[in-house]
């Protein structure tokens, strides 16, 4: 039986969990057994640079975290070693750079996922791992407004130039 401060300890775990997946709006379950310390090192970083919490974590305070967050779905995926990586606001980051590392290393498996804390198929996860970046998803969308604008501009530009050549003809024969 565990001491009282060691079910408290457990008890703060599992709030600060299951508040962290409550603020999130996406998030992956990963078995990440079988890495190395350095590969683990890298996806960490990688991780954290793009916004994403990634917590190796007790299968069964995964499983408390989630109840306490109206999570459900996730039971049948809690075996063997689990770690939860969250995002507060980027949908596709966890996926896309887990699902990245899956694919690259045999022993690492993406187990589930959730949106806006609806659990979802892996095949949604796969998908989602496929979106590029979110900067460049609206470097693409501010790509597309500018097109119109830019063309415009040279065709502007091109009657001005035509017009400035004609300019000094007609000078000319005044």
């Amino acid at each position: 039986m565990p001491s009282q401060k060691v079910l408290e300890q457990k008890q703060q775990v599992v709030a600060e969990l299951a508040e962290r997946i409550r603020n999130s709006v996406a998030g992956v379950i990963v078995d990440y057994k079988g890495i190395t310390v350095e590969d683990d090192t890298k996806l960490r970083k990688e991780l954290r640079e793009n916004g994403v919490k990634y917590t190796v974590i007790k299968n069964t305070l995964i499983k408390r975290a989630a109840e306490q967050a109206e999570l459900n779905g996730i039971d049948d995926v809690l075996n063997g070693t689990s770690a939860i990586a969250t995002s507060e606001e980027d949908y596709v980051a966890a996926a896309r750079i887990l699902q990245k590392f899956a694919d690259a290393h045999e022993n690492f498996s993406v187990k589930t996922g959730y949106l806006d804390n609806e659990v979802i198929s892996l095949d949604k996860i796969k998908s989602l791992a496929k979106l590029p970046s979110r900067e460049v998803l609206l470097a693409n969308v501010l790509g597309a407004f500018q097109a119109p604008i830019a063309s415009f501009a040279r065709a502007v530009q091109a009657i001005v130039d035509k017009n400035g050549e004609e300019a000094p003809a007609e000078a000319a024969e005044a």
